[in-house]
């Protein structure tokens, strides 16, 4: 019986892609969207968990992504 790694891996890299900055930032200071400006603010900090949660409910659960480890 092995480990379902899948809901870790993605959320390990969501994670990481959806931190507000690295690759873009919703809502940002001048504008809607900046793209790589590694700033943040508390509104985009909790935009970003939304998106976060959306986007890995719809893969984990709706999808059911599996990577089992024998």
């Amino acid at each position: 019986m092995g480990t379902d790694w899948g809901p870790v891996v993605i959320a390990v890299v969501l994670f990481i892609l959806l931190s507000p900055g690295l690759l873009f930032q919703i809502p940002a200071r001048t504008r809607f969207v900046e793209f790589g400006n590694m700033y943040t603010s508390g509104i985009s900090i909790l935009v970003h968990a939304i998106i976060f949660f959306c986007i890995l409910t719809i893969l984990v659960v709706a999808i059911g992504v599996h990577i089992h480890a024998h």
